[in-house]
């Protein structure tokens, strides 16, 4: 099961690094232009920056705490702030019926749940 936890928060760590760091280098306009993040016309700039820097700390703390041997609990506490975003994104993608975007959240939530409740649980560091 620690193998399926390290497996699980590396692919979550990649993902939502990636999409940090798009939130974080890319204008408002050519976000929201895009197909899959229409969302981000309700927004503002500062905002969106804000969501993308959560995503990347949250994505560095789901891998690197653990991996040096530095406050391995910052892991289980990366993966609890995801699920609040993941409700977050949920909440905003109901409101605007983008039903293809709040299934990726939900299984995003399943994903990043299974890491907090290992890490927190029975496969703590």
């Amino acid at each position: 099961m620690n193998a399926v936890l390290w497996i699980t928060a590396s692919v979550l760590a990649v993902l939502f690094l990636g999409a940090g760091a798009a939130k974080l280098l890319q204008p408002k306009e050519k976000l929201a232009a895009g197909p899959n993040m229409a969302w981000a016309q309700q927004f503002s700039p500062g905002m969106i920056k804000l969501i993308g820097l959560a995503e990347v700390l949250a994505a560095i703390g789901l891998v690197l705490p653990a991996l040096l041997d530095i406050a391995p609990v910052l892991v289980p506490l990366a993966a609890t702030g995801l699920i609040l975003m993941m409700i977050g994104a949920m909440t905003v993608h109901a409101r605007r019926k983008e039903n293809q975007a709040l299934v990726m959240n939900v299984i995003l939530l399943a994903l990043v749940a299974v890491v907090a409740w290992g890490r927190f649980g029975p496969h703590a560091f």
